[in-house]
């Protein structure tokens, strides 16, 4: 019974040491090993065999790309507002040796690091570039951070603030000053849109008025062709039938009833012509009469 005992006992042990010897380092992780209590080696991930007893591995660090969010810290500008500014971080763990023996607490010092960094950074600006230079900010803080982090085997890959947030009167003043710049650039637009409407009017009505004068000079055009043509036919036509006088006083008195025609004609003057049409009619009537009397024997 005792020796079953003393075996169980040996088996147990055996597995314990067994445990203590196989280490298995998971991918993206990595151990740093102690032996008598001085820095030995670092653990690369996949299969590793250590002393018992004599080596101990410390807790196994991620080689991954970390993010860690900080509190809002309160920042003075250059025009001294006081902004709370909350910032985001992301950093590497380059080299397990250094971050376990340079720093006692990697997160910590990190933080501290980009309060007072973000306050010196941020102090250079006034509130409008800190709101309006981001970009710029936030590559200033990664490079300061990333040269300090660097002997602890970190390194900084991207600093980004989050969000910035002055007191609540500059928050309303800000908000005063949008509201004008906007009514500003609204009755700017109005403006625009009324003087290009008018120009556009203006622009209508001149072309307008231009086409109506040429349509009138071209109805004027074609209609002093046409009576030109007219008279010309007219005048063509006379001398091709060689009228003689009477038809001529006889045109001439059938015309003088149109121009008395009209509203507007209150006197009609005869003129000196028509007692001479009339009469040359007249002695035209007479002598055809006497042409047709019979001659007596």
């Amino acid at each position: 019974m005792a020796a079953l005992i003393v075996l169980g006992v040996l088996v147990l042990f055996v597995l314990f040491v067994a445990a203590k010897t196989i280490r298995i380092i998971p991918q993206a992780r990595a151990g740093v090993v102690e032996r008598l209590g001085r820095y030995s080696r670092t653990l690369t991930p996949g299969l590793t065999l250590v002393v018992p007893f004599v080596d101990r591995v410390k807790p196994l660090l991620d080689l991954r790309e970390q993010v860690v969010t900080f509190q809002p810290q309160p920042v003075i500008t250059e025009d001294n507002v006081t902004a709370h500014i909350d910032t985001v971080l992301y950093f590497t763990i380059t080299e397990a040796k250094s971050a376990t023996y340079e720093v006692a607490n990697p997160l910590q010092a990190i933080e501290q690091l980009t309060v007072t960094t973000l306050r010196n950074v941020v102090g250079d600006l006034t509130l409008e570039q800190t709101l309006t230079s981001r970009d710029e900010v936030n590559t200033r803080l990664r490079v300061v951070l990333d040269e300090a982090t660097g002997k602890w085997g970190i390194r900084i890959n991207r600093v980004e603030i989050k969000a910035v947030e002055p007191p609540a009167t500059i928050q309303e003043a800000m908000e005063k000053q949008m509201r004008a710049e906007r009514d500003r650039r609204a009755a700017i637009l109005t403006a625009e849109g009324v003087k290009q409407s008018q120009i556009l009017t203006a622009e209508g009505e001149k072309q307008a008025a231009v086409l109506k004068a040429e349509g009138a000079k071209q109805a004027a055009i074609l209609r002093a062709e046409g009576e030109a043509k007219a008279i010309d036919t007219v005048f063509t036509a006379i001398h091709e039938g060689k009228p003689d006088v009477e038809l001529l006083q006889y045109q001439y008195l059938q015309m003088l009833p149109q121009l008395a025609q009209g509203d507007a004609n209150k006197i009609f003057v005869i003129p000196s012509e028509f007692t001479t049409a009339l009469g040359g009619l007249g002695g035209a009537l007479g002598e055809r009469s006497n042409s047709l009397r019979p001659t007596q024997p």
